[in-house]
């Protein structure tokens, strides 16, 4: 099979480990199929127009076409936008950008993740070109804020093919929220490298990082903007910090708040927070080796593969029941509390570091690989391109 796979949610140069669940599994389909990936990214007139031009929500990165992932044929194309200006046309403007390099490639099957603007655009330019559609949604891109996107990804759910969302939670939001075919829906969770996710020994991990051996180290990984419950992190690290002064907290990752949390650390000496940036596979897997315990206290989420790495290093989790997250976190390898609350939040670290944990246990309950994720992806992909060819709904 022939797959083109469209999507933002792509490593970039400056920016690595974007979209890494998308590249692993892209890298697994390669084994499997012929695979091109297209990587659409918006292009903000910056320089023309001042910083007002620049998207806020997120660090913007310009794409390098020459920039290369390993294990994967990608071309990286941009298309004109501005902050919210554009937004109702940016899904056309990237279809437009897609017509001429989909010809070229000459796919079976079209699959894009990310559901607007990416998959809009995917859906016209398959369109056009007489093919099926496949579309991945990661979590935010369905629980959509802003009235236009979730107008326009409404479409994009009734043309696909085949919907696969990485948590059943996922699907039924697909269902209530936009009336997607549930018989079209394939829940498909993400996998973990047990190459590089495993159990390590703590004390040599906190001295390769330069760690505090005897402190308790709280771990957070993932992008630094609120929606991830960083301030009620810091307020609940703040609490306990006269009860716990060995605590330690580390933010491992970058983003639009980072200085405001600068600011907040620097203001309260209280607070003992560590934030080395972004880091690859492998470091964030020493960071979660050199933890106590890992902390997602987000607001929303789809499947964080984050969680799953963490207990796949032998390490409990502190987490909010938001998502596809109770389906990854039970009492038997970490704690629950309600989002958004800061006082919740403290209570639960402080069980969780209070408690003795099996550590070997806690990396037992993960073994599903990126290759199983490739596998039932094309499976999805094969069931749409046998569909389509067997002629319209």
């Amino acid at each position: 099979m022939r797959l083109l796979i469209v999507t933002s949610q792509f490593p970039i140069a400056g920016e690595p480990n974007r979209g890494r669940p998308i590249h692993q599994t892209v890298r697994a389909l390669s084994e499997l199929a012929d695979v091109r990936v297209l990587s659409p990214i918006a292009t903000y007139p910056r320089h023309a127009l001042g910083q007002w031009a620049a998207p806020r929500s997120y660090l913007f990165r310009a794409a390098d076409p020459s920039h290369a992932v390993p294990g994967c044929d990608v071309r990286y194309l941009d298309y004109p936008a501005l902050p919210l200006v554009s937004r109702p046309f940016n899904g056309w403007l990237c279809g437009r950008a897609l017509h001429a390099p989909l010809r070229e490639f000459a796919p079976d099957v079209v699959l894009s993740y990310w559901l607007y603007p990416d998959a809009f655009g995917a859906m016209r330019a398959a369109r056009r070109a007489g093919l099926p559609l496949v579309v991945g949604a990661r979590g935010s891109d369905l629980r959509v804020r802003d009235a236009v996107s979730k107008r326009l990804t409404r479409p994009v759910l009734h043309a696909a093919r085949r919907i696969l969302v990485v948590s059943e939670d996922l699907g039924r939001v697909a269902v209530r929220d936009y009336a997607a075919d549930p018989a079209r829906i394939r829940a498909i969770p993400n996998g973990c490298d047990a190459s590089i996710f495993h159990p390590q020994d703590r004390a040599e991990a906190r001295a390769a990082l330069g760690l505090d051996a005897d402190a308790e180290w709280v771990v957070y990984v993932g992008r630094l903007v609120p929606e991830k419950g960083l301030r009620e992190l810091l307020d609940a690290a703040a609490a306990l910090a006269p009860q716990r002064p060995r605590l330690r907290i580390a933010l491992v990752g970058e983003g639009p708040m980072r200085a405001e949390l600068d600011s907040r650390i620097a203001a309260d000496s209280a607070l003992r927070v560590t934030m080395p940036g972004a880091q690859g596979p492998q470091e964030v897997a020493r960071w979660m080796a050199a933890s106590d315990l890992v902390t997602l206290p987000s607001y929303s989420e789809g499947h964080p593969n984050v969680l799953v790495e963490a207990l796949a290093c032998g390490r409990p989790v502190v987490a909010t029941p938001v998502g596809g997250i109770p389906e990854v976190v039970d009492a038997d390898c970490g704690l629950l509390v309600p989002a958004r609350d800061p006082v919740a939040l403290a209570d639960g670290l402080r069980q969780a570091l209070d408690r003795q944990w099996d550590d070997a246990a806690l990396a037992r309950r993960f073994s599903r690989g990126w290759d199983a994720v490739a596998a039932d992806t094309l499976r999805a992909c094969e069931e749409a391109l046998a569909e389509h060819r067997a002629g319209p709904r």
